[in-house]
């Protein structure tokens, strides 16, 4: 009996001193996977489950209870060779190509300007111009309706006194998607003018300082130092405000209803629409197309960007 007890001792305790440092090692090899765990589980419940969900979705008829029958690519071929997709896509291109643009050239300009130290209560004008982005959008869409309401709006009554006829900013297709992108710009250029002062205020002030001695004059300076200087806050902003356009839907939705005849009808209020007829195996196709759409001009953008560099 004592022999077999000096044995079980002699055998557990070299194991044992074997076995604090390897068990020491692997903690410390684990503490760093421990550690962002949760934001790893968080991830994939919220961001990788959804998106394995919904594209297992857009290969079957779902329509919200039942069954689900496996239509394979059935919902894609049916989008690619659907008129009224391309239509929206196209009203989305039209969209942007109106607000862009226009965008980027008001928010440069402004922030310029309020980034200057020339100009006096800074803070209130940027301010003024953060107030329309944190408004509520249906609030701002409800004022937007007042205004260019056809026969009661404020708009068409200034036209009136000049002696200009009325025009249909919301009932006609010429004027609608103008008046849109329109309500888009109040909405978000106030974003954009903060993105590009953080932006300006990373270049070396000495830069101007030796324009200013060469007689730069201030176009010259915005022109080859500012905008140069700021290439990369500007894509950043195009790629943002590309996914914001694309995934338009609140706007055309409160104020046209996506039309008239579905001319502001959106490549988010489309999606949208197959939601609301519960055809949820077409409306998660939908999303996946727009998502291979918006990563090809994102990755376009950057690719332009490096060639620029």
């Amino acid at each position: 009996m004592t022999v077999t007890t000096a044995l079980k001792a002699s055998s557990t305790a070299p194991r044992s001193s074997q076995r604090g440092p390897r068990w020491s090692l692997l903690r410390r090899k684990s503490a760093p996977y421990l550690f962002i765990f949760p934001f790893v589980a968080i991830f994939a419940a919220f961001s990788i489950y959804p998106l394995v969900f919904t594209f297992r979705l857009s290969l079957t008829n779902w329509r919200g209870s039942g069954t689900a029958d496996w239509v394979g690519w059935g919902n894609y071929t049916y989008l690619l060779s659907n008129p009224d997709f391309w239509a929206s896509l196209a009203n989305s291109g039209v969209l942007w190509l109106l607000i862009i643009p226009a965008q980027l050239g008001v928010g440069v300009l402004a922030a310029v300007l309020l980034n200057s130290t020339r100009i006096r209560a800074r803070g209130f004008y940027r301010t003024a111009f953060i107030v329309p982005f944190v408004t509520p959008l249906v609030a701002i869409a409800q004022i937007w309706i007042v205004l260019f309401d056809q026969r009661y709006g404020v708009i068409n009554g200034l036209l009136n006194l000049v002696g200009l006829p009325d025009v249909g900013w919301l009932t006609t297709s010429e004027w609608s998607k103008p008046t849109l992108a329109l309500l888009f710009l109040w909405k978000t250029t106030g974003f954009v003018v903060i993105i590009v002062i953080s932006g300006l205020q990373s270049i070396d002030t000495t830069v101007y300082e030796a324009a200013e001695l060469d007689g730069a004059s201030p176009f010259r300076q915005l022109w080859s130092i500012t905008v140069p200087l700021i290439r990369r806050t500007i894509m950043f902003i195009v790629v943002l405000q590309t996914l914001a356009v694309f995934q338009m839907f609140a706007e055309p939705y409160v104020v046209t209803k996506g039309g008239p005849y579905g001319s502001t009808t959106t490549a988010g209020l489309y999606l949208y629409n197959h939601i609301t007829v519960a055809d949820l195996g077409t409306g998660a196709a939908n999303s996946f197309l727009l998502v291979i759409i918006v990563m090809a001009l994102s990755l376009g953008f950057v690719r332009l960007l490096r060639a620029k560099d």
